[in-house]
């Protein structure tokens, strides 16, 4: 055994050296699901700076130095609050906000904000099925995303008023209704948040046979 280690000594630094780097510099992280519409396909593969936030000890929730807070608009991956699966999803409400949803429409203390068409399109919601998607910008405190929203599904349109307290935050989806996100698993708490998604590195199109998305590569998530 000592003579194999000796040998591959160089190896497993590396391997080392690289298994702290994702667990506790920065990650990368495929999507697999449509909640982040249209900002984040299936088949994105995204880039998650760990240490945006606080520096931790790697594997654990145990932060050593806050870094900076979680902003309104972020986009974030944390564990949820139910279950520990990794989610991604974008802040939008932080600690002292009164967030509310009336008619799908988001209302953060006490401000609605303002809606602008985009499109419509055929989201795909299961293999061969397609609804209407209506993609709209929402704006609130100079801040501009696209959203979408699905009419033709049952979904939680209407939430709150609810004050989010000391160290937690309000996260949704961007595909409005098809997200299962603080409206259904609860607020989620700093310390369990992984880190900030910037860009996009990769991506593939899973519903057609993989093909690369070329004009995906390298985009940043806004």
């Amino acid at each position: 055994m000592k003579t194999w280690l000796r040998a591959n000594r160089n190896f497993l630094l590396l391997m080392a050296g690289f298994l702290f780097f994702r667990t506790a510099i920065a990650d990368w992280n495929p999507v697999p699901s449509g909640s982040m519409r249209p900002t984040i396909l299936e088949g994105d593969v995204v880039f998650v700076e760990r240490v945006a936030y606080d520096w931790k000890v790697p594997l654990t929730e145990f932060s050593l130095r806050r870094v900076d807070d979680p902003g309104r608009g972020d986009v974030v991956t944390f564990s949820s609050p139910r279950d520990g699966t990794r989610l991604i999803k974008r802040v939008v409400a932080i600690p002292g906000d009164v967030v509310e949803l009336r008619g799908d429409r988001l209302i953060l203390n006490g401000e609605p904000a303002r809606y602008a068409p985009v499109e419509e399109v055929a989201e795909p919601v299961a293999p061969g099925v397609a609804l209407r998607g209506v993609r709209e910008v929402e704006e609130w405190g100079g801040q501009r995303r696209v959203v979408q929203f699905l009419p033709e599904v049952s979904a939680r349109r209407d939430f709150g008023p609810l004050r989010v307290p000391a160290d937690a935050y309000f996260m949704m989806g961007d595909n409005r209704d098809n997200s299962e996100d603080s409206r259904f698993i609860g607020l989620v708490q700093r310390r369990q948040i992984i880190g900030q998604a910037h860009r996009v590195l990769v991506s593939a199109d899973i519903t057609g046979h993989w093909a690369p998305r070329w004009d995906r590569f390298a985009a940043p998530l806004r």
